[in-house]
């Protein structure tokens, strides 16, 4: 089955740039030039990645990436940010919403579409049956249906998040580097910094309070996943 891409771009020539691209890839793209029609898009039929501009007409990119992480069907559909909206700020807002991926204009087609290969590779990894479901206390991680429990009810994390948890509980015990987890999980050299990381080891913290401190801030260095104690905890 072809893997659908949806471009919300109000830009009409990096929209039939981005999506001529995309095609010669091998994907199928959708285009939409506000962020009302991308709702809209994603409410019919929800694509395997989103191509998302911030500055929109209607709703802006921000809102829209808000709306999808909102909703348990969309949730975790990886989004990758396109937009010439280029400051740290800006980029930390959009991981903070869920972002898995973030590029600034003007950028090369190419890496684009390298991008969409990696995130969608690390995105559907869960999905194959290569690992047996992992407990950690009350938290249990299945890779086979790409889900997380905590005390027995469903947790909604992004494709990152999921990715990065799975990293973590593989490697627990281990102190692990920002840089080691920026390979390993993200699959090559993230412009936006190591900042990335920590953005996501605090919405893991967020989503599953057991990690509030079990996944311990190793001081300038990166992240280590303690064994929980009794009872779950850590």
């Amino acid at each position: 089955m072809p893997t659908r891409i949806l471009v919300v771009e109000d830009d009409q020539d990096i929209a039939q740039l981005v999506a001529r691209y995309l095609e010669k890839a091998g994907f199928v793209p959708e285009v939409v030039s506000s962020g009302r029609d991308a709702l809209t898009a994603i409410a019919a039929q929800a694509p395997d990645l989103i191509v998302l501009d911030l500055m929109l007409p209607q709703v802006d990119g921000l809102e829209v990436c808000r709306a999808v992480r909102g909703r348990e069907a969309t949730a975790a559909i990886p989004i990758i940010m396109l937009t010439a909206r280029a400051e740290e700020s800006d980029r930390i807002v959009g991981l903070e919403l869920g972002a898995d991926d973030y590029l600034a204009k003007p950028f090369s087609p190419n890496e684009l579409v390298a991008r969409v290969r990696a995130v969608l590779r690390r995105a559907q990894r869960g999905s194959a049956p290569l690992h047996q479901a992992m407990a950690y206390g009350p938290i249990v991680v299945d890779p086979e249906r790409h889900t997380v429990s905590s005390n027995g009810s469903e947790v909604t994390l992004t494709a990152k998040e999921f990715l990065l948890l799975e990293y973590l509980l593989q490697h627990r015990g281990r102190v692990l580097s920002r840089d080691v987890l920026l390979t390993d999980v993200w699959g090559y050299r993230y412009t936006g910094g190591t900042r990335t990381v920590d953005v996501h080891v605090r919405r893991l913290r967020e989503k599953l309070p057991l990690l509030a401190e079990a996944l311990v801030t190793v001081k300038q260095f990166g992240y280590k996943l303690v064994d929980p104690g009794p009872g779950g905890n850590a």
